[in-house]
């Protein structure tokens, strides 16, 4: 008989834990709750750019040849028209001395042929006269006629050789002025792409000597915004952003365009808004990356639901299929959750206004398990 009772002790004892696993942690959930809150609430799009120059002007020449003279450096302050580079110009000058000759040639060619014409001219009203008196023949008639046609004629081709010619010379004349590669804009030079005795080549595109920034003083941000976040986006919004080089401090912008280009990559969809800052100490550099928030609407004094609570579902509803309820959150009512509707207004990724619902501020709301018990 104690045989039995030993060994049905600790059957029992097994029974018990098994029972309380079964039964006893099922009916002893937890939950982490937070408390409905009032306050200042702040709708914002994040979004990552690059901060450039408002404007940047690329400085190329239109002709090939090797850099003679350098007159600008990186950061250097230019004024329009004034001087910053050199292209050897040896060739460019012996270029416009054959031209110029032969623009000589051709108005020498073209008096030459003047004169021709003025004494064929002559021959043929003399031999004309002839003719009509009976002196001379048909053919001399003919002959001098001829002459003076051709006469004629050469004199137009002189003439047209002189207008080639002179072009040639115009064009000889610009590429010279072209070795010199002046300023196009007051501005500050932010890049030097070619060193001295590098040989530039503008056969088939043109090539980049300086980059000039208009004013570094005013910058501008060029964003990327998501596809789902574009429509919340309008011109005039003001924005906040910071780069690495100044975590603590908060630059301040205006939204000034919103393009409607789509930039696709890798099948992400997104779109390039323009974001105006003004730069008086100099600070922002071109290249910066800026981690964006457009502003997109403020509100003062709401009542605002966690985030966590509107995502939060208790394992029994999704269990009953009720997963794809109203927009609402879950409270607790005689220790089970119970959902709630409401009707939810901005957010700022953290917090959400409440617009309407059964919910006070002070309540708790549901936003998990708690593991730990």
């Amino acid at each position: 008989m104690k045989k039995i009772v030993y060994f049905s002790f600790p059957i029992l004892i097994i029974i018990l834990v098994l029972i309380y696993f079964i039964y006893g942690r099922e009916n002893s959930v937890s939950y982490k709750t937070l408390k409905i809150k009032k306050g200042n609430i702040t709708s914002l799009c994040r979004a990552t750019g690059t901060v450039n120059p408002l404007t940047t002007v690329l400085v190329g020449t239109q002709v090939s040849g090797r850099i003679k003279a350098l007159y600008a450096d990186y950061n250097a302050e230019v004024k329009k028209g004034q001087l910053i580079a050199e292209i050897d110009p040896s060739i460019f000058e012996a270029q416009l001395e054959q031209a110029r000759a032969n623009l000589i040639s051709a108005k020498a060619a073209k008096e030459q042929a003047q004169a021709t014409l003025l004494e064929a001219e002559r021959n043929f009203k003399r031999t004309k006269g002839l003719y009509s008196e009976g002196v001379s023949g048909r053919s001399e008639y003919d002959a001098a006629e001829t002459n003076f046609l051709v006469s004629k004629s050469q004199v137009g081709v002189a003439a047209a050789q002189v207008i080639q010619t002179k072009a040639a010379f115009g064009f000889a004349e610009t590429n010279l002025k072209y070795t010199k590669i002046q300023s196009p804009v007051n501005g500050i030079v932010i890049s030097r792409d070619v060193d001295m005795g590098q040989t530039v080549a503008a056969s088939f595109q043109t090539p980049t000597l300086f980059t000039i920034a208009k004013d570094l003083k005013k910058m501008q941000i060029n964003t990327n915004v998501d596809e789902a976040d574009i429509g919340r986006v309008k011109e005039g919004m003001s924005a906040e952003f910071v780069v690495d080089s100044y975590t603590n401090t908060v630059f301040k912008g205006k939204v000034v365009q919103v393009r409607n280009s789509p930039n696709i990559v890798q099948n992400v969809v997104t779109y390039d808004v323009v974001i105006h800052v003004e730069n008086p100490e100099l600070k922002l550099k071109p290249g910066m990356t800026a981690s964006v928030s457009i502003i997109i609407a403020v509100k003062d004094d709401v009542v605002q639901v966690p985030n966590s609570a509107l995502r939060f579902r208790p394992k029994e509803y999704i269990a009953e299929g009720a997963a794809h309820e109203k927009p609402g959150v879950f409270v607790l009512k005689n220790g089970l959750p119970e959902h709630v509707d409401i009707e939810a207004g901005i957010d700022d990724y953290i917090n959400t206004e409440l617009i309407k619902g059964e919910l006070k501020e002070g309540q708790e709301v549901l936003v998990g398990y708690d593991t730990k018990k």
